[in-house]
């Protein structure tokens, strides 16, 4: 950044002196000459450069022979010379024929030093500062530079640091430029306080902002560092929040950082005014555009009579609604929602009017910010190209797809006027953030079987592959009888189209009662959108089942016999399918929405395995008390295997375990093999299952809402029943029952859970896992 001069002219003839005023900004004056109004120059005189070849001075000039150079040509030369930025001093004056330049020359910067930094190092600093080694030298650029280190620690919780500059000489016009750092302590966010709001408690408000309140970790989340920007983007995170809960007059009042001065932290206060709630009234659709259906428009209002009035309903009414109009030939139309409200109903009215808009082309899309995300994953998210017709609702809709994709810290689109009147720049600034996520899980397995022990599992994802937008995942896991390993690669835009296409292989082995198995196996799947909530799935799949009995004398008889028929290398070949709707507001923390799955595999295309399996899951959240943080949620499940035209293999039959009924391990409960064969007593899976679970969350009052720890209570109930063996027992449908708690943490890792059950109903053969350790939420 370089220094603002004034340039002052005489008027009939003058002599522009430029010298250096202290502390290094460029102070003009003007003397007077014994020119007339113009004179005719023949030869230049540069005088005191060293660096700058004169001949390039002489340009900057616009020196010409036999030229008349009156004073304003004087004011221009000296202009253009300072705009050049390598002189601190420039006097240009006429000597009879000859036009005389005498210049000052600035500094050059030999190297650029920090002392004192730890917690921000050299590297960092040196992408903050303007000036740079074999740089000019200004001091106007050296006190910026200053402030920019001073905010650069700000930003990082360190509002105490100071800051000074020195310059080491190094004769031949060079200097050093030194930067002595003293960084303090770190200012840290001790409270964060609400004034004005009665529906929501300051705990329900304070997980809905990313500014938090300091904890034991942090440090390693760096969320309780006051930022200026952060706060006016949690100021908007609470407008949406409010909008979307039916408070459609939410205002913030004030937001404000003060220093405590006896600690020296910050406390932030925000004052809110609620307003009063509200619910849809009448919805209606105005089109003043010829041509278009409003019958046919209606099939895309999200917003209903009587539900209760949501800023995110209308705002997916107006996408979908400029998606149907661009579809059907009317790129320029419109969609704008009036409202109107009712204040003794508390009912807002709707009105979604289209005319035509203006006609604007898109000229170009600027990505900036990015430092990782490559720009073709950040423009294939919009619906738009350049040379389209603009959309501002379009714009929105690409902006939520950019938020959804949890790759970035922030995301916000703007514009601004481009090359003519009807063109149209979009800026689309995404801030990158780490998206890699660890996962683990433990368990301990009792009962009477040999399997009992400590079970193992985690996994690794990396969901923005080389900045590529592919999700990478690696996982493993195994017991004392078990080892499993997978691996998967998921590329969004298959092809370029908005396919998701998932390649995966596996392995396991199971050491069983008399046998073991090891399977080998790949798929292939492919899962396309249908709407914003729903999405279709198929995949392909191939296993190979290695047996090898071990003790004959407790191997179950109807393994034993699957060998005999089959042999000991069993293959499956099967065509996967399904469909899932998501309407889950927060997949690691949902308070509210319904998330309902069903599959169905065909097995069959070559391989050993005839059958078709259906299975379906369904969950539903509630929050049952905003002021006490009260969430609720029911889960139930099931599925069901039938052979085609043979026998169900008893290695595809359904196995539960915790992830259906906590309490009991996996392939703990549902028909065993006969009391009077080998391996009595052993679970051998099932034909069909149910499951069902009702659970509780609330805050634990003993622990700061910031560190991300919750408290629940559950019951669970599940059956596992029907088998295809002669030797099949305990095939009934026998539910099984268990109930305990729960302590949840949102970590700066992952999200976990462990949970503590004890079943209440249970068959002798059943295995016990009473405690578990998993990653929080999979969906």
């Amino acid at each position: 950044m370089k220094p603002a001069r004034k340039l002052l002219s005489a008027v009939s003839a003058a002599a522009l002196a430029v010298t250096p005023a202290v502390g290094g900004a460029i102070a003009v004056s003007v003397g007077a000459v014994s020119v007339a109004n113009a004179a005719v120059v023949q030869s230049i005189s540069v005088r005191g450069n060293t660096r700058v070849a004169s001949s390039t001075i002489s340009e900057f000039v616009g020196f010409r022979a036999g030229k008349d150079y009156s004073a304003a040509d004087l004011d221009e030369a000296v202009k253009r010379l300072f705009a050049t930025g390598l002189f601190s001093d420039v006097h240009v004056t006429t000597s009879g024929p000859t036009l005389v330049v005498t210049v000052s020359e600035l500094s050059i910067v030999n190297q650029v030093v920090f002392r004192g930094n730890r917690k921000l190092k050299d590297e960092r600093l040196r992408a903050v500062v303007e000036l740079q080694p074999r740089g000019a030298f200004d001091q106007t650029t050296l006190d910026a530079d200053v402030q920019a280190i001073v905010d650069s620690y700000s930003r990082i919780g360190r509002n105490d640091v100071s800051v000074t500059a020195e310059t080491v000489d190094l004769g031949e016009n060079r200097v050093n430029v030194v930067f002595q750092i003293q960084e303090g302590d770190r200012s840290k966010i001790s409270q964060i306080n609400f004034i004005g709001n009665n529906a929501y408690g300051d705990r329900r408000l304070q997980s809905v902002i990313s500014t938090k309140r300091s904890n034991p970790l942090s440090w390693l989340t760096r969320n309780d560092v006051y930022d200026e920007q952060r706060l006016a983007a949690d100021e908007e995170q609470l407008r949406r929040f409010y909008f979307n809960h039916g408070y459609a007059d939410f205002r913030v009042l004030s937001s404000s950082a003060d220093v405590d001065p006896n600690s020296g932290n910050i406390v932030i206060t925000i004052e809110v005014d609620e307003g009063e709630k509200y619910r849809f009234g009448n919805v209606e659709i105005d089109s003043t555009v010829s041509g278009i259906d409003a019958d046919d428009l209606r099939r895309t209002v999200e917003t209903r009579s009587g539900a209760t009035y949501s800023g995110e309903d209308v705002e997916d009414t107006l996408i979908a609604m400029s998606e149907r109009l661009a579809a059907e030939g009317f790129p320029f139309a419109e969609v704008t929602p009036v409202g109107n409200r009712n204040f003794e109903t508390r009912t807002i009215d709707v009105s979604y009017v289209v005319d035509q808009g203006q006609r604007a082309f898109i000229e170009r899309i600027e990505i900036v910010g990015n430092a990782r995300t490559r720009d073709y994953v950040i423009r294939r998210e919009f619906d738009l190209a350049e040379g389209d017709a603009f959309n501002q609702i379009l714009l929105r809709r690409a902006q939520k797809r950019l938020e959804a994709l949890d790759f970035f810290e922030n995301v916000s689109i703007s514009t601004r006027p481009g090359s003519a009147p009807d063109r149209v720049i979009i800026v689309v600034n995404a801030v990158d953030k780490p998206t890699g996520e660890f996962g683990i899980g433990a368990g301990y397995t009792t009962g009477s079987s040999t399997n009992s022990g400590p079970t193992f599992e985690a996994s690794i994802t990396e969901r923005n592959f080389l900045g590529r937008g592919q999700a990478l995942k690696i996982g493993a896991g195994g017991s004392a009888d078990s080892r499993s390993y997978s691996v998967s690669f998921t590329e969004p835009y298959f092809l370029g189209y908005r396919l998701a296409a998932t390649v995966a292989a596996f392995r396991r082995t199971q050491d069983y009662l008399g046998y073991d198995v090891a399977t080998t196996g790949g798929s292939v799947g492919f899962g396309l959108p249908i709407t914003q909530k729903l999405t279709g799935n198929i995949a392909y799949s191939y296993s190979q089942d290695d047996y090898d009995i071990t003790d004959p004398t407790n191997a179950p008889q109807a393994i034993q016999d699957e060998i005999t028929a089959n042999g000991n290398t069993w293959t499956k070949s099967a065509i996967n399918y399904g469909l899932t709707y998501n309407s889950i507001d927060d997949v690691q923390d949902p308070r509210e929405g319904v998330y309902l799955r069903f599959n169905q595999e065909v097995a069959g295309l070559g391989g050993d395995a005839r059958h078709i399996a259906s299975t379906f899951d369904g969950r539903y959240y509630q929050t049952l008390s905003e002021e006490a943080e009260l969430v609720g949620s029911l889960r139930v499940g099931g599925g069901t295997i039938t052979g085609l035209g043979q026998d169900v293999r008893t290695v595809d039959h359904f196995r539960l375990g915790p992830r259906q009924i906590r309490g009991f391990a996996y392939n703990g409960i549902g028909p065993t093999q006969g009391a009077g064969g080998a391996g009595a007593g052993e679970q051998i899976g099932g034909k069909n299952y149910l499951h069902a679970s009702a659970e509780a969350q609330f805050p634990l009052p003993a622990f700061p809402q910031d560190l991300g720890l919750k408290g629940a209570v559950f019951a669970d109930a599940a059956t596992l029943y029907g088998h295809d063996s002669a030797q099949a027992v305990n095939t009934s449908m026998e539910w099984r029952a268990s109930a305990g708690v729960s302590l949840i943490w949102q970590s700066p890792f992952a999200p976990l859970r462990f949970d503590y059950a004890v079943p209440i109903k249970k068959e002798p053969t059943d295995e016990e896992q009473r405690f578990n350790f998993t990653v929080s939420t999979a969906f």
